[in-house]
């Protein structure tokens, strides 16, 4: 066998994909910092002028989600553990730069964070999309001894996850349809940004067709740091809900529950992984 084909299949993370998440995490690390602690503050240090504090405060909990995730990529050494994110990640990015062109005239032309924005939404769609398509051709098939989701749990996941996308495309397409019923006050821009966030929850889907532990880990640990910082956020920003609308006390339970799943998952299928390769090591 020669040396090119030995490589497809080592499951690896190419230097590309490594690289790009390195330039990455920074933006989201420096948005993140910008717009959490000070969500009141967007039209003198953000790209555009987000209202009420909710919104900046969601969108900064994905960006840390995120941060963590380009982070891991550093550090993970199978593409199998990370392959999940990025196809959510371009669609993600995708719809935010969409956004940007169609509510153009909503944007802080004059901050240098606004072209920062154009910059990283007209692009990262295409990079991302690279990596996954480069780095997909050294997939390793699955072991027989890798732990797996039994199948109760992988297809709650999926649908879990094929919901948040389902949700996302929505608010996306028709925010006039949503943004009676929403929980807080949006602007169509602002439900079209909220919308991009819920559809990284299609990273979820994903193991439907592989639903081996090692690739849903990471995204479980994401999911857990942005509804922990979410359900803080709503906690902060409590005044600006509308108790009157049903869908508030839904999107409580809803985001509570997961949360609360996703702590549960992690925890009980990290034992398993790790009685796993306990018992795969030499006495």
């Amino acid at each position: 066998m020669n040396t090119d084909s030995a490589a497809i299949g080592d499951d690896r993370i190419l230097g590309y994909t490594r690289g790009l998440s390195l330039f990455i995490a920074p933006f989201l690390l420096v948005a993140f910092v910008v717009l959490y602690p000070f969500p009141g503050e967007t039209r003198r240090l953000f790209a555009w002028t987000i209202q009420p504090t909710m919104t900046p405060m969601v969108l900064a909990s994905a960006y840390l989600g995120g941060c963590y995730f380009f982070v891991r990529v550093l550090r993970e050494r199978r593409w199998a553990s990370v392959k999940s994110g990025f196809l959510a990640v371009a669609l993600f990015a995708a719809l935010l730069g969409v956004a940007t062109i169609l509510h153009w005239d909503r944007f802080n032309h004059g901050h240098v964070a606004f072209w920062l924005w154009v910059g990283l939404y007209l692009t990262a769609p295409f990079l991302v999309i690279a990596a996954w398509y480069v780095n997909g051709h050294h997939a390793a098939p699955p072991a027989p001894s890798e732990l797996r989701l039994g199948p109760v749990v992988r297809w709650v996941i999926g649908a879990v996850g094929s919901t948040a996308l389902v949700m996302g495309v929505v608010m996306f397409a028709s925010p006039a349809l949503i943004i009676p019923l929403w929980p807080g006050a949006l602007t169509p821009l602002t439900c079209r940004v909220v919308g991009a966030i819920f559809c990284l929850g299609s990273a979820g889907i994903g193991v439907i067709a592989d639903p081996r532990w090692v690739t849903i880990r990471l995204m479980l640990q994401v999911e857990v740091l942005m509804l922990g910082l979410m359900l803080i956020a709503a906690v902060r920003a409590r005044a600006e809900f509308m108790v009157d609308r049903p869908l508030t006390w839904v999107m409580l339970v809803g985001f509570v529950g997961t949360f609360v799943a996703s702590v549960g998952l992690w925890v009980t299928y990290g034992r398993r992984s790790a009685r796993t390769s306990d018992a795969g090591r030499p006495a």
